[in-house]
């Protein structure tokens, strides 16, 4: 086959190029509807703290025995939790959850491999994007909590960490669980970032890194404790605007 046999005429092209439009067009209005949607569902879930991590974590780890002990102790210090609504971390996070008085809360993604949806969820949303869904991850949390994971897991930490450095969010807790797993990249964030200047050292204060589930909670409390849950409503705008 030569390779004017591979390309089509240019009409055939401008036919093909018009039917991607249409439904480029339409799926803009399929990430509105997702967008839409998510809002109005998790409209009241305050506070709330997201809780990240490996979807690949088994049962039995003591990562997710970890979790599942955090989740609990928010939800019954009155914390919604929501999570990516998959296996491992996620469902330790919506199990600790389930079983507590607060919401359990899971965004769930469409993948080809991997998600599989957890049965602790008390609101349960379906994505086909990341962005939207770490949008509302983000609009809905008063703290985020990041148990040890992979690619997913850091781009999460690293969305969050630019968000607040840069004002796009209120400034939140970020908590990182398990210090040997997160001593080396907050060693690598101290030597090569801060020292290249590249970050400022106290870009490093958003992190706190810990071993004890009741030093999660507690870390919360201190941060909100003169100024309350509830966003103001110059945060509130921030929030619109990510």
């Amino acid at each position: 086959m030569s390779a004017s046999d591979k390309i089509p005429p240019a009409s055939n092209q401008y036919e093909v190029m018009q039917r991607f439009r249409a439904r480029e067009s339409w799926h803009v209005l399929k990430i509105m509807a997702e967008f839409v949607e998510s809002a109005e569902e998790l409209l009241g879930i305050e506070p709330a703290v997201s809780i990240f991590g490996s979807a690949r974590t088994a049962r039995d780890h003591d990562d997710y025995k970890l979790t599942e002990d955090i989740a609990r102790r928010l939800s019954d210090a009155g914390f919604a939790v929501i999570s990516g609504g998959g296996p491992g971390i996620m469902e330790a996070a919506n199990k600790g959850a389930f079983y507590g008085p607060a919401p359990s809360v899971g965004l769930n993604i469409e993948l080809p491999h991997e998600q599989v949806n957890n049965p602790y969820q008390d609101i349960s949303l379906k994505f086909s994007h990341f962005f939207s869904r770490k949008v509302m991850f983000v609009k809905h949390a008063c703290a985020y909590v990041v148990m040890p994971g992979g690619f997913g897991t850091l781009d999460e930490l690293f969305e969050a960490l630019t968000l607040v450095q840069t004002g796009k969010s209120r400034r939140i807790p970020i908590i990182l669980v398990g210090s040997r797993f997160w001593q080396g990249l907050l060693d690598w964030f101290s030597d090569q970032l801060v020292g290249r200047g590249y970050i400022n050292p106290e870009d490093l204060d958003l992190i706190c890194l810990t071993d004890d589930p009741a030093a999660v909670v507690s870390a919360i409390f201190n941060h909100y404790e003169t100024r309350g849950f509830t966003a103001s409503p110059e945060e509130r705008e921030r929030l619109l605007n990510l």
